[in-house]
């Protein structure tokens, strides 16, 4: 990749970051400074993130860092991401990774502040995520790092995440693919939480789950 492409592929990855940070704000699954954002450069060793301290809607291209999957961060005027750690481990460790959307969304945190797993309730979970592993607060009772986040995405099959009393983790071949992710997991925590509580108004104890994501799945298991 020659120079020039190498620039022109830096601002259409930092395009697609904002456009993603936006599209999050929107929506609502990630609000203030928290949260974060990342996407894989073509060369496929560096990235363009979110620093410290610049929210979702104001993300821009002067205020976005690129860092060399070395830890090397490209000049820049803000302090790096608290979670720049496990965004640079995973992709290391999976070449199929791409983009990463890391958010704080509200309904997906309340589970794993609750400790509970999001449930995969409807065929659209079971078919894009199968399951979203809610991965414990760090041996010293913190956020989670690479350490703990690492090892549960080194399962290839792993797309999505909760972390507990922090917020949610989708990965994808590309940065949309992953912002998908990050909004399929927080409306299935909002299904979740609106039939667990129609169950429990109605005196439910257990639902019908579907067993497959498409109808070819369920013919060719008969």
């Amino acid at each position: 990749m020659t120079d020039a492409a190498h620039v022109a592929d830096i601002n259409a990855k930092k395009d697609a970051l904002i456009a993603s940070a936006k599209r999050c704000f929107d929506l609502r699954l990630q609000t203030n400074a928290g949260g974060n954002l990342s996407v894989r450069l073509a060369r496929g060793d560096a990235i363009v993130i979110k620093p410290s301290g610049v929210g979702f809607n104001e993300c821009t291209h002067e205020n976005l860092q690129v860092v060399h999957l070395d830890g090397t961060i490209e000049p820049s005027d803000h302090k790096p991401s608290k979670d720049l750690g496990f965004h640079l481990d995973l992709y290391r460790i999976r070449d199929d990774i791409n983009g990463i959307v890391h958010c704080h969304s509200p309904w997906a945190t309340g589970y794993a502040s609750a400790g509970i797993e999001i449930p995969c309730l409807t065929v659209q979970t079971i078919e894009k995520l199968g399951r979203m592993p809610l991965i414990p607060l760090s041996a010293e009772g913190g956020p989670q790092t690479d350490v703990d986040i690492s090892p549960v995405f080194r399962d290839p099959a792993i797309k999505a995440a909760v972390l507990a009393n922090h917020g949610t983790i989708g990965v994808g071949k590309t940065l949309m693919a992953a912002q998908y992710l990050a909004e399929i997991i927080e409306e299935t925590a909002h299904i979740a939480y609106v039939r667990d509580t129609l169950m429990a108004a109605h005196g439910k104890t257990a639902a019908d789950l579907p067993q497959y994501g498409t109808a070819a799945e369920a013919r060719a298991a008969k």
